[in-house]
């Protein structure tokens, strides 16, 4: 496709000329910038580009969706234009992470950090969650615990809490591994120094304030410096500051020490140092600090805690779109260390519940299909824990269901913390959340869940079709914005919508290319693919790691990193299959491509092959977008099908070709 060179320098002029640009680069499908100053982007000369889909900032990068087979033409044109040096991606997300604020960098961080290690913390917590229904008491009979009626399972419910309480008894293990590899160490340094931190030979911090006052308490006598022999059990802040120290002597030392000693030195020097840190001044001082936060929260909660459930159970959905609900990860992880239970959990997974009432609401306001369908999922989804589907795909598209989302999580938010109630872990939220509740607290508990299922609901309900009347009784208000009730030109929701139209002759059938659940584009969380503006198409959350092609077709396109190929038909047709979000980072790592450039590829010929574990710990998404790049004039309409697909034998989209 020959690209018209005055489209290319209007983008430059777009983005505030050359002199505006800092940095760029592009993936398969968009141009990246880092920008000197964003607020001179000229919107709406971009949106008037031929050669641009969409537009968009997110942390920091600018970035202009162009699609597959034509963006690398048109970065090419516009460094000959500009003259600038061609740029990688990570040096992009460098310049970018510069321009955010000390804030925005910490929170950023601290969701780094704890990311890759959440998988390991919900499975901890449903474990402890099902312990807690085997040992709480007054569950099943009154007064007494499911073992004590039934000793026979007071060994299997021991068993159980010796796996699920090792995450947390470990933590600093695993929160050293993923903060040293976050700060540019060695991931296995930083499980040493984790395990450091929690020693036997140690008193466990969970002893700590009854030797305390027995003035039982072991300590070190380093030439008469007598420093407390305690580990960090359930702590956050010694671990990531020890670890941030760890990674910064060890790359001091690695651009110092010859290669030969490097293994003599680096190792040992470093844990040294860092150990004798954490023990005798790192570890003291951010113990005190940590216990001191801790008990501003509870101080707070105890003594305000109407104000302090309306606050946190209100806003916390308004959090997660920030992307600083990560931030409460360390504390909900500190109060269970400190305290033996957090009040900040419980409004969270009623928080996911309200979100997810106020979408499942949606199907009886709009009459969209499509939307409905997408409503009906991340519903279920935000049932379960993530809500990130339900908000930005559905609640905060129409605005007022996210609003009474937080007015449903607040109300119940002053229920919980007057009452107080704990999680004794962080498992998944959501409805499965009761199980990291304390047992004898989930009659009130349940009595939040009904307040976040019924208030948002009825209120969206309610709210929603006096707007749609309102619309029809003035259609000069009506729009999608408001009622949701317009389709996009071109948008199908159905078969029969498409045989209600004039039959197209040809017909492309695309079989699933991985296994998994096939769910609406509007899911995926990046802008590009969710709001439609590389093209039409569908996602698959994987199930395993393979890709299959989805018909007869050439490899028009392998993506260096390897995440991504471009297929294309005998009739011209092409279609991208975007193997996780963001995935372009990983530079290759967890993928392996079997095809290159210009082979011939048979219907269910195994594509490529990528690591799902790797991919997750590293903590990308591995949503896959099947994407029919827009701007093909072959391409008449295109239908979707969500649900369960097998690679290979289930049909995903049905692409209908003019003449």
């Amino acid at each position: 496709m020959a690209i018209d060179r005055k489209n290319v320098e209007d983008i430059v002029r777009a983005v505030g000329g050359k002199e505006n640009i800092e940095v760029a680069t592009h993936c398969v499908t968009r141009l990246r910038f880092s920008l000197y100053d964003e607020s001179k982007v000229d919107a709406a000369a971009l949106d008037r580009n031929d050669l641009v889909k969409g537009q968009f900032s997110s942390q920091g990068q600018f970035q202009i969706v162009i699609g597959p087979g034509t963006v690398d033409k048109v970065y090419e044109q516009m460094i000959e234009l500009t003259g600038g040096a061609r740029a990688s991606k990570d040096e992009v997300k460098s310049a970018a992470a510069r321009k955010q604020n000390p804030l925005q960098r910490a929170v950023k961080t601290l969701a780094d950090i704890f990311i890759p290690i959440l998988p390991a913390i919900v499975t901890a917590g449903l474990l402890l969650g099902i312990n807690n229904i085997l040992t709480g008491m007054g569950i099943f009979f009154d007064e007494q615990s499911l073992v004590q009626v039934y000793p026979a399972w007071s060994d299997i419910a021991s068993i159980i809490n010796t796996i699920a309480s090792t995450a947390f008894t470990f933590l600093p293990a695993l929160i050293g591994w993923s903060a040293v590899t976050r700060f540019g160490g060695s991931p296995l340094l930083g499980i040493v120094l984790g395990l450091i931190l929690v020693h036997p030979d140690l008193l466990s911090a969970y002893g700590y304030a009854n030797a305390s006052l027995e003035g039982t308490v072991p300590t070190w006598n380093l030439f008469g410096w007598h420093v407390e022999k305690i580990g960090y059990q359930g702590q956050v802040l010694p671990v990531l500051v020890s670890a941030y120290i760890l990674a910064g002597i060890e790359k001091f030392l690695n651009k110092r020490v010859h290669d030969s000693i490097k293994l003599l030195v680096i190792a040992p020097v470093t844990l040294l140092i860092t150990g004798f840190l954490a023990f005798t001044i790192i570890g003291p001082v951010t113990f005190a600090i940590g216990n001191a936060i801790t008990d501003g929260l509870v101080y707070i909660f105890d003594h305000f805690a109407l104000l302090g459930g309306l606050i946190y159970g209100g806003f916390y959905s308004a959090l997660v779109i920030t992307g600083m609900h990560h931030t409460f990860l360390a504390v909900d992880v500190q109060l269970i260390g400190s305290e033996g239970g957090t009040f900040l959990w419980p409004m969270l997974a009623l928080s996911n519940i309200a979100q997810g009432a106020a979408a499942l609401a949606m199907i009886f306001v709009i009459k969209e299909q499509k939307t409905k369908g997408l409503a009906v999922t991340s519903s279920v989804s935000a049932f379960l824990g993530v809500t990130e589907p339900a908000i930005f795909g559905v609640n905060i598209r129409y605005r007022y269901p996210f609003i009474f989302g937080l007015i449903g999580s607040g109300l119940a938010g002053m229920l919980l913390t007057l009452n107080d109630v704990r999680a004794s872990s962080i498992g998944v939220g959501g409805i499965p959340g009761f199980l990291s509740i304390f047992p004898n607290q989930w009659g009130v508990f349940f009595l939040g869940m009904a307040i976040v299922l019924v208030v948002p609901f009825v209120a969206t309900v309610l709210y929603g079709r006096a707007v749609v009347n309102r619309a029809r009784n003035n259609p000069a208000t009506a729009g999608a914005g408001t009622t949701g009730t317009t389709v996009k030109s071109g948008e199908l929701t159905s078969r029969s919508s498409v045989q209600g139209s004039q039959e197209p002759v040809n017909i492309l059938e695309l079989a699933a290319p991985l296994s998994g659940t096939a769910v609406p584009l509007a899911q995926v969380p990046d802008p590009a693919f969710a709001e439609g503006q590389m093209g039409q198409g569908i996602a698959i959350e994987p199930s395993e790691g393979k890709v299959y092609a989805p018909f007869d077709a050439t490899v028009a396109h392998v993506i260096k990193s390897k995440h991504a190929i471009i297929l294309e038909h005998a009739s011209g047709v092409q279609v991208l299959i975007h193997v996780g979000i963001n995935t372009v980072a990983l530079k290759g790592s967890g993928y392996t491509s079997l095809k290159n450039i210009g082979d011939k590829v048979h219907a269910g010929e195994l594509l490529l092959e990528f690591d799902m574990e790797a991919i997750r710990s590293a903590g990308y998404p591995l949503i896959t977008p099947i994407i029919v790049p827009a701007g093909q004039d072959m391409v008449d309409s295109i239908e979707e099908k969500s649900g369960p697909v097998a690679a290979k034998r289930t049909s995903i989209l049905t692409i209908h070709l003019k003449g």
